[in-house]
């Protein structure tokens, strides 16, 4: 049986060498159509960044998953500086966000399944694209990316997203690659593992996130749960959802109903949540520095933690 591998910017690494993870951030997102959406869209200095990334280090973080894909902002050549600066282990996306991050004339709203597809196995196996916020992607790197990344929003799977995820599916399908896929506040997350498993892309091979953006999405995760896909958790620190308390309730209730192997957690980054941007007091090192202890205090013993720092993350992400 061939060895699974886990692969990063620098290439590959067996899914043991990843050590503590942040499952699902954004490191770089480069000035444009997304900043329009949201200012804190925009994560634009790479010593500040690199700031950022050296208080987690301390705390012991070993890898990160960059969750911006293709052509919406991602810094693939930052993103394998801060590798090779840091010593990170540094996931980077392919794939695509949702329709809103993109101008209307954007080639993610055009091009045909099969070329996306071909686009995304292309990063996938040979390397990423610089380039891509405008025209079709040209500016090839060697440096690959390591996960594909899917969104949809409240038009849920219907309509354009429909040939998305069905690009995305066989990028996953030919490579082994995982899917991380977002979902607006939880809503079609079922919907989204439906769809891939009648692609033929296995439960075991998606991530969902942001389940946990709203409380009464407690039953309906749980629900998800169920599936089998892995879980990502990243409304930790977001408190105009909810307080880490209520997000230590959400996970309890995963932890009872018997999937600590599928919990993931992050922060989901933006240029307001990192400290050397905004010069506030929340940082990426929210996650360890203070909401682990908060989890331990709550009586989730380390053994699970562990499992949702480290050995869950290595199994999510993990080609096939």
């Amino acid at each position: 049986m061939r060895e699974r591998m886990v692969t990063t910017v620098k290439g590959d690494i067996r899914p043991e060498e990843m050590g503590i993870t942040h499952a699902h951030e954004h490191l770089f997102i480069k000035p444009g159509h997304p900043a329009k959406q949201d200012p804190a869209l925009c994560i634009d200095d790479f010593e500040l960044t690199m700031k950022e990334l050296a208080e987690i280090q301390i705390l012991g973080v070993q890898t990160i998953i960059d969750a911006q894909p293709v052509g919406s902002g991602r810094n693939a050549r930052w993103l394998t500086e801060v590798a090779e600066q840091s010593g990170l282990n540094i996931l980077a996306s392919t794939g695509f966000h949702k329709l809103s991050f993109y101008p209307n004339d954007h080639w993610i709203r055009t091009k045909g399944s099969e070329q996306l597809a071909e686009l995304f196995i292309n990063e996938l196996t040979e390397g990423m694209f610089a380039d891509g916020e405008g025209d079709w992607p040209s500016e090839q790197l060697p440096a690959r990316a390591g996960l594909i990344k899917t969104a949809t929003d409240m038009q849920g799977t219907a309509g354009r997203y429909f040939d998305l995820f069905r690009a995305a599916a066989k990028a996953a399908l030919t490579t082994g690659s995982p899917i991380m896929s977002h979902t607006e506040l939880g809503y079609h997350a079922l919907e989204q593992v439906a769809l891939y498993e009648s692609l033929g892309v296995p439960a075991e091979q998606l991530i969902i996130c942001h389940l946990d953006r709203k409380m009464e999405n407690a039953d309906y995760m749980l629900h998800v749960a169920s599936t089998g896909v892995f879980l990502e958790l990243d409304t930790i620190g977001r408190f105009h959802y909810h307080s880490d308390e209520e997000e230590i309730e959400l996970i309890h209730r995963l932890l009872d109903a018997g999937h600590e192997d599928q919990i993931l957690l992050s922060l989901d980054t933006t240029r307001k949540r990192m400290k050397f941007y905004d010069g506030g007091s929340f940082g990426m090192d929210h996650l360890l520095a203070h909401f682990i202890p908060m989890l331990k205090h709550a009586g989730v013993t380390e053994e699970i933690i562990q499992k949702m720092l480290v050995s869950n993350p290595a199994k999510a992400f993990a080609k096939r």
